[in-house]
Formats: structure tokens, sequence, C-alpha cells
């Protein structure tokens, strides 16, 4: 297994590396190895390729993925997998502000804990968070599932569209338009699918389901004080 070593190797090699493996289909797999927190480790990889990465990263690491596997042997800077179109990205600590934002795709897997607005805009991604997340999570969230098996902050999925919401633990505070929904028998088994998928140890009727309420679709005067 090819090894990257950024002591040795400059971030652009280290990138240019990875996105030519992955235009070439050939199912690779790398080691980066002392990325010190760099920004930008694995961005823009469009095909079946496989890093994993031996320690914590900056800012937008495995942005814009597209079928590639990246596993992050620590904790992320702000905008991990942002604009994620497929594949899946794991991160085995805690995420900063924004993760999964504006995804379309894949699978955003998170064994500890979120910080704020993460989900914003989400278009489809899956995003399963192992502990708790901050507040505004899930703002104008789209389409997707947002999976937290801790508690969440304040004014989640403020404006959201017709992203699914499902959160075990407390919600301290729900944001405009978001309500809590029952929960189906569809959901429950969307719900198990994502756990295994994720390899979350929890049962799908521990959680609650929330999503939109549907008013803010279109301005209505008699609304005005919720936008």
């Amino acid at each position: 297994m090819p090894v990257l070593d950024m002591l040795k190797t400059d971030l652009r090699e280290v990138n240019l590396t990875l996105q030519s493996a992955a235009r070439a289909q050939a199912n690779e797999a790398y080691v980066i190895e002392n990325p010190r927190g760099s920004h930008a480790i694995a961005v823009g990889l469009d095909g079946p390729v496989a890093v994993t990465v031996k320690g914590s990263t900056g800012y937008y690491c495995a942005g814009m993925n597209k079928a590639a596997t990246i596993h992050v042997e620590g904790s992320v800077g702000p905008g991990v997998a942002e604009n994620m179109m497929s594949g899946a990205v794991t991160v085995d600590g805690d995420a900063s502000q924004y993760a999964g934002a504006t995804g379309r795709g894949g699978l955003l897997n998170i064994k500890g804990n979120a910080s704020s607005r993460c989900g914003i805009s989400m278009k489809g991604i899956d995003i399963v968070v192992h502990g708790n997340i901050g507040h505004m999570s899930a703002f104008m969230a789209q389409k997707g599932n947002l999976v937290v098996l801790g508690d969440a902050g304040d004014a989640l999925g403020d404006s959201l569209y017709e992203a699914r919401l499902f959160v075990r633990g407390a919600v301290k505070s729900l944001g405009a338009d978001c309500i809590e929904k029952d929960m189906r028998q569809e959901h429950l088994d969307l719900l198990a699918d994502l756990l295994a998928r994720a390899g979350a140890d929890a049962r799908p009727e521990e959680f609650k389901r929330y999503g939109s309420a549907r008013k803010l679709y279109n301005f209505n005067i008699d609304h005005a004080d919720a936008y």
C-alpha cells in the first residue's frame, strides 16, 4: 500500500497523486502519514480510491468527494466532506463546524461530536454523528438524512425543506418550521440501514424524527414572524 508522508511530500503533490489514482479507476489504496492538521487533504477525488489519513486534518478535508472512501484516524476542521457527491468519509474523532455542508450524496460517518451547522444546506447526503451536534444544524437542509446518536443544540432544522432528521438524545430547541413527526415503519427501516452502515450501536426505536412543517415554502404574511 503506497504511503504519502507529508513530512516529505507537500500537499499539492499528495492531492495530485490521489486525484490521478481516482481518475485511473484502479481501486488503489493509500495511506497519508503526518498530516499535521493540514487543510484540504484528499479533496476532489472522483473515482474509487481508498485513503487512510493517520492523524487529524484542518478544514475542507475530503471536499467534493465522489466515489472515494476516506478514513480520517483523528479529528477534522471545518467543512469536512463539503459538497460530497458519493462515496464514504469516516472520521474517528470530532468534526468542526458545517460538516457535510451542501452534500449531495454518499455517507459521512462521524464517530465523535460535530460542531455547529452540521449538514447545513444538505442536498441528499447521509450524515451519521455518533456523539452530539451543535446549534443551527441542518439549517436549510433540502434532502437526505441526518442521524444523531447524542444530543442536538439550538435551532435544529431551521428553515429546512425535505431532509429527515433523527435524534436519539435531547434537542435543545427546534428552528423555524421544524417539528417532531411520527416515526413510521418506513423510517424505522431507513434508520436501521443507516445505523448498520455506520456501525452505530443503537436501535431505531430509540430515535425521534424531525422534519419540515412546510409553512415557509412560500412567503405568507401570517407567518412573517417565523422568517
